[in-house]
């Protein structure tokens, strides 16, 4: 499978972003997914998860109520609205898949990554 996210960009502080990862090769229906980003000179972490239903979604502490992670199984694409922007957020974005059931909030669970899209937030 590949994940081919999107959506990055330069938005000032208070702004909204969305990104979007789009697998093909095959369904990710049965997968959960996540978002994690890294900023230069620190450690990838996780940002936001989702339940392969999407009745159930995990946030990280600093994203919790900024954040909004969603997915579409019938287009194979899951989805981060970024809303109340803060220059903190300033990272690249990797979409990833995890195996079924996994709580996909940690880099060691999980199964492929995509590329990364760069979020930048200025003040």
């Amino acid at each position: 499978v590949q994940l081919q996210a999107s959506g990055g960009g330069l938005v000032q502080a208070g702004g909204s972003l969305r990104l979007s990862c789009a697998a093909s090769g095959r369904t990710i229906s049965r997968n959960s997914m996540a978002w994690f980003r890294q900023a230069p000179g620190e450690e990838r972490g996780f940002v936001a998860a989702i339940t392969w239903s999407g009745d159930n979604t995990y946030y990280a502490d600093s994203t919790e109520g900024r954040f909004t992670i969603t997915r579409d199984n019938g287009k194979n694409t899951v989805y981060l609205q970024m809303n109340s922007l803060k220059p903190e957020d300033t990272a690249v974005y990797y979409c990833a898949g995890c195996p079924y059931g996994s709580p996909c909030q940690r880099g060691s669970f999980v199964a492929f990554w995509g590329q990364g899209t760069q979020v930048t937030v200025s003040s």
